[in-house]
């Protein structure tokens, strides 16, 4: 094939035969060690693309430590993506190691850009691979579950793509027949070529728009096929040619210990901007309050019982430390227009309710429990440590101590429908505390990141 079609993100593979007839029916859970390595190590490959984005855009080129770290990552996934689901290509283990293994049957090379747009750097990995996403939703099953989620079904595994059906059907042939289909693998490997093409371009690897072909069967148009060495351990396995890249590789820099040293910087990194958003929000939450009060909560809700209650809230905390952090609750109970009277109280006695179980957006999902209309109208009942009632809006407030506590809100005439909109506010007089160690922990922990991310990038350079 022409040198022209050739890619940056090379990507080869060849089929081991014979292969075992049943060992990939538990390849999943042989990899799933791999799984969890790779789950930090993709933690390191947002984050330090995420640098080496600001990078490019300041020097128009990208980290060679970096480069490498992440090509090691797509390598290191490329392999058990082969070995298991993604192909059933092998019965070889994948190798722990970013590097590349030359004696193992996947391998992927990308050739280090020497100059990379500055404009491109910003845009390309999220608006111009649009087209691309959608494709390789197809191919990896990624598509098939965003569109469920969107559809508001709850599923926590990704949808089976294209990809891992042909090699389930390959894999079935494989048990009947004891052969891997050609045409079948010659396929998947093509997939498998177009996703870590896409890969690599959103990975900020290279400037070149991934094209929109499929090059299938196992050796890749940018790889050059060279005979084995003379001596090689390749050269004495019949019918066996060794692939070489075209592009020159530099040894490896990055040893376990960087590795780990990398994926702890970024994993403190990413944890970081979680208590560095959490102070943002106490100090928004700080700056917004409205007579005293930090907004917590609004929702709707609407039942067919007679009271709408909160979950058991349960403060068991030191004499004065609820009240020390949460000071004064208030809550706020408004009758849907052409209600009865509103009333909202702390505790129940055991009437017909609906537990409310969270909000969706501003709905409230349920659940109910069986019991009788009340007695008496709920003002009258002398069970509340805490109550208000009468019509329009009803404010509760309610000075917190330690205890089980529930929130009860019904109709001042016991009557039922329940439909209210509730909205819940604190004093919180712990909150600016909260802000200021918020703050002062993210900038630790992003402190303790980023020295750990930058001797790492400079003992993987320096070798």
């Amino acid at each position: 094939m022409a040198a022209a079609q050739a890619y940056p993100v090379r990507v080869d593979a060849s089929l081991d035969a014979p292969l075992s007839r049943w060992l990939w029916l538990v390849k999943w859970v042989l990899v799933i060690p791999h799984y969890i390595v790779l789950a930090f190590l993709w933690v390191a490959f947002v984050v330090l693309s995420a640098a080496a984005m600001v990078a490019i855009v300041v020097t128009s080129r990208y980290p060679r430590a970096i480069f490498e770290f992440n090509v090691g990552v797509l390598r290191w996934t490329w392999r058990v993506q082969y070995y298991a689901i993604g192909a059933f290509g092998t019965d070889r283990y994948p190798p722990f190691t970013l590097a590349d293994d030359p004696s193992y049957p996947a391998h992927l090379e990308v050739e280090y850009p020497q100059r990379l747009s500055r404009g491109l750097a910003l845009v390309k990995w999220w608006l111009l691979a649009i087209p691309q996403y959608i494709i390789v939703g197809v191919f990896t099953g990624s598509g098939l579950w965003a569109a469920w989620q969107l559809g508001g079904h709850d599923s926590g595994w990704g949808g089976f793509g294209l990809i891992g059906l042909l090699a389930v059907i390959a894999a079935v042939v494989l048990l009947v027949t004891g052969r891997y289909p050609d045409q079948i693998y010659d396929f998947v490997l093509g997939m498998n070529r177009w996703v870590l093409r896409v890969a690599g371009y959103a990975g900020l690897m290279t400037d070149r728009y991934p094209p929109f072909r499929l090059d299938m069967g196992g050796h890749d148009p940018g790889t050059l096929t060279v005979p084995p060495a003379p001596g090689s351990a390749v050269e004495d396995t019949p019918g066996v040619t060794e692939l070489r890249q075209t592009h020159p590789r530099r040894p490896g820099g990055w040893t376990g210990g960087r590795v780990v040293a990398a994926v702890a910087g970024a994993v403190l990194v990413l944890f970081s901007v979680g208590l560095l958003g959490g102070s943002g929000v106490a100090l928004w939450a700080q700056a917004n309050r409205h007579g005293g009060y930090a907004d917590l909560a609004t929702a709707s809700y609407s039942v067919p019982d007679y009271a709408l209650a909160s979950d058991t809230i349960g403060l068991h905390l030191a004499t004065g430390t609820a009240s020390d952090l949460l000071g004064t609750v208030r809550i706020r109970v408004t009758p849907v227009s052409g209600t009865s009277p509103a009333f909202v109280g702390i505790d129940l006695a055991g009437v017909d309710y609906a537990t409310v179980r969270g909000a969706t957006g501003h709905r409230g999902t349920y659940i109910e429990h069986a019991g009788s209309a009340p007695a008496v109208p709920p003002g009258q009942a002398g069970i509340w440590t805490t109550h208000a009632a009468g019509p329009g809006t009803q404010t509760l407030t309610w000075a917190i101590h330690s205890g089980d506590w529930t929130v009860i809100a019904m109709n001042a005439d016991a009557s039922r429908p329940v439909a209210m909109t509730v909205n819940v506010a604190a004093t919180l007089p712990a909150l600016p505390w909260i802000a200021t160690g918020l703050l002062v922990g993210g900038i630790v922990v992003l402190a303790g990141g980023v020295l750990l991310i930058v001797v790492s990038l400079r003992r993987a350079s320096t070798h």
